[in-house]
């Protein structure tokens, strides 16, 4: 599918060799790219968001039906944000906030924290159970509440606390699921891809960067911009069309996004003791809880933790 999205474009060919996708041990020479970040080194945001590369952009949208411009790229700024977090048995999870997901893990875990996990055994039927049902409470929330913040006052606050969490616990039962008549309801799907990359590293003064890049959806939009190198992303796709949800379409609005690189602190003193992320869209909080039990809960350590196999939510609506 992939490949078909670059043939289709008039220079998705500057991805490909003769046409077809590179192979293993081919060797891929992208000058295009190149080029692209030899501007960033010698022009910085302005390499990008303006000139010759944002007039690339721009023009190849507007040849698909799209209404980019120029003036948008130059006028978009990248922000600073403060992450989220909550406390889980000693350590704080710290998550990125709205319009990320990062509040689907921290929710899940304030749920999750008043069972005795370790006693219905790592993955066993009534584990799954409730660590399923505790997504589901979660994604629901999330998927109601989560948008841009400059457009929406969110109660982040409130979906955080403690007190919310015991409340949101007590509708999980031993056996049976929670109607979906129970649960916020939202349009938006839960697509499960493979092209995002997460990495992280740390150095030996305790400093942490933990990474995540995609996409989205398959390849992007498959769209090549001239001389470039590179596919646009097609983030767009996770605004909701109802005029009256939270995420709705909107100029200048940035959608509900699902890449969430995460850190772990200690509560106490807060020093750093992991940076982690997982990859696969809307699995990726999904991930975050089930990799951070494998380890708090059941003592496994963070390359066994990974390898466990994991369980998803997906293409449900609530």
């Amino acid at each position: 599918a992939h490949l078909l999205q670059l043939r289709e474009n008039v220079h998705g060919k500057d991805l490909l060799l003769n046409g077809k996708a590179p192979g293993h041990g081919d060797i891929m020479c992208n000058p295009h790219l190149a080029s692209v970040l030899k501007e960033l080194a010698i022009n910085g945001k302005a390499g990008f968001y303006t000139g010759r590369v944002a007039e690339a952009v721009a023009k190849v949208v507007q040849q698909h039906g799209g209404v980019l411009t120029e003036q948008d790229m130059a006028a978009h700024k990248a922000t600073n944000v403060e992450p989220i977090s909550t406390d889980y048995k000693g350590c704080r999870v710290w998550e990125l906030p709205p319009n990320g997901q990062g509040m689907t893990a921290l929710i899940a875990l304030n749920i999750l924290e008043g069972f005795d996990l370790k006693s219905m055994g790592r993955n066993s039927p009534t584990y799954i159970h409730h660590v399923i049902e505790s997504l589901r409470l979660a994604f629901s929330d999330t998927l109601h509440y989560c948008a841009d913040p400059e457009y929406n006052k969110l109660p982040l606050d409130q979906l955080l606390s403690k007190d919310y969490a015991s409340k949101r616990r007590s509708m999980i039962e031993k056996s049976g699921v929670i109607p979906r008549s129970k649960l916020l309801m939202s349009d938006l799907n839960l697509q499960n891809g493979s092209d995002t990359v997460y990495f992280t590293t740390a150095d030996s003064e305790g400093n942490a960067c933990s990474f995540i890049n995609s996409n989205y959806m398959g390849f992007g939009t498959g769209l090549v911009p001239e001389g470039c190198g590179f596919t646009l992303q097609n983030r767009g796709f996770a605004f909701s069309l109802d005029p009256h949800h939270c995420n709705a379409l909107a100029p200048g609005k940035r959608p509900y996004h699902t890449i969430i690189p995460a850190m772990v602190t200690s509560a106490e003193t807060n020093e750093l003791l992991m940076s982690f992320g997982v990859m696969g869209g809307f699995m990726q909080p999904q991930g975050h809880v089930q990799v951070l039990l494998n380890m708090l809960e059941f003592g496994l350590n963070p390359q066994d933790a990974l390898d466990a196999p994991r369980f998803s939510l997906g293409g449900i609506k609530g």
